[in-house]
């Protein structure tokens, strides 16, 4: 048996603590509030965002970093991507020197353009053998609810990558190996903001032959992206491109795609803010894939025109006139 500190007590943090308790785990919880780690230890559920599911005997909730750290084998990271930074540096001096730290975050850090495991390797000093990311189609609730599931494990060094994939082995969740982490990392921040345009086309009232043009034109564009950076094709043809890819933009569980659907109704990206406490990660990490995609001079139109929709500069409606205006090419360009 392991011991795991997963920090984040939201949904997926929650959902993925499950998974290692059901892979025979023992696992602590660290909850931003303590009411929420009150809960989880007193009614084995998380009544804010996984009400009504059991809570297996061996997770435990906490508010203290140090605590759930004590002697942790493995560290999770589930916090919103852009607060990651700044909350590692606080939990940084507690996790023990051999813990293998894992990014469940599928964002790029507004500024820096920095991956996950980027701002943890620069945060921790740790090597890319203690560094690795959980990506894959990870609709939370799902999981939770013990429906079969699979996702990726990727690490740059293999026997970490099978040593983490056999913790996170359960009957219901088949976790597979990867050493392409930036390939994980860019197909599951990428998705979130295809996601959001799908949403917008779901929420203008536009059916699937629509909503399958921008899934198709989204994966070339995340493919463009990943591939100029030194990803395998391959990685996003798989469970952590097109899997996460499809789970996001066709589920009504997603809070990207439903985050777009408000903004394709007319809302605005504040008032969708001020309505749930729930993070869009693609809302927050539009902009810094598209700075990143100019960076490596990479043609980005969904993530430009997401980003912009987003920050109010156009409507959604106007988006989806302008990918249908933009000059014609060849389906592989």
């Amino acid at each position: 048996m392991s011991k795991i500190a997963v920090f984040g007590a939201g949904s997926w943090g929650t959902a993925f603590s499950m998974v290692l308790a059901d892979g025979g785990n023992d696992v602590t919880i660290w909850g931003r509030r303590e009411e929420v780690c009150q809960t989880i230890n007193e009614r084995r559920e998380n009544t804010d965002y996984l009400p009504g599911l059991e809570l297996p005997p061996s997770i435990s909730a906490t508010h203290d970093p140090e605590k759930a750290l004590a002697g942790a084998d493995v560290v999770v990271l589930a916090t919103p991507s852009q607060s990651l930074r700044e909350n590692l540096a606080e939990w940084a001096p507690y996790i023990p020197n051999d813990a293998v730290m894992v990014s469940l975050m599928k964002g790029v850090e507004l500024g820096t353009l920095k991956r996950m495991s980027e701002v943890i390797a620069e945060v921790t000093d740790a090597g890319p053998e203690r560094i690795a990311v959980v990506s894959g189609p990870n609709l939370a609730k799902e999981i939770a609810r013990r429906e079969p599931a699979a996702s990726v494990v990727a690490c740059a060094d293999e026997e970490v990558a099978k040593r983490l994939q056999a913790l996170c082995h359960s009957p219901s969740f088949r976790p597979y190996t990867s050493v392409d982490v930036l390939g994980c990392e860019l197909g599951g921040a990428y998705k979130n903001v295809v996601g959001l345009a799908v949403g917008m086309a779901v929420g203008l009232g536009f059916g699937d032959n629509t909503t399958a043009s921008v899934i198709t034109r989204g994966l070339a564009e995340t493919a463009r992206l990943a591939m100029a950076l030194g990803a395998n094709p391959l990685t996003l043809m798989g469970l952590a491109g097109l899997g996460d890819l499809v789970a996001t933009c066709s589920s009504p569980l997603s809070r990207n795609r439903t985050f777009g659907e408000k903004l394709g109704r007319g809302l605005t990206t504040e008032e969708i803010y001020a309505s749930t406490r729930q993070v869009a990660e693609g809302a927050k990490s539009c902009s810094s894939l598209l700075a990143l995609a100019e960076q490596t001079g990479v043609d980005a139109p969904i993530a430009e025109h997401v980003d912009a929709v987003v920050a109010g500069r156009l409507t959604a409606t106007d988006m989806m006139q302008a990918f249908i205006q933009r000059d014609t090419k060849a389906e592989t360009d």
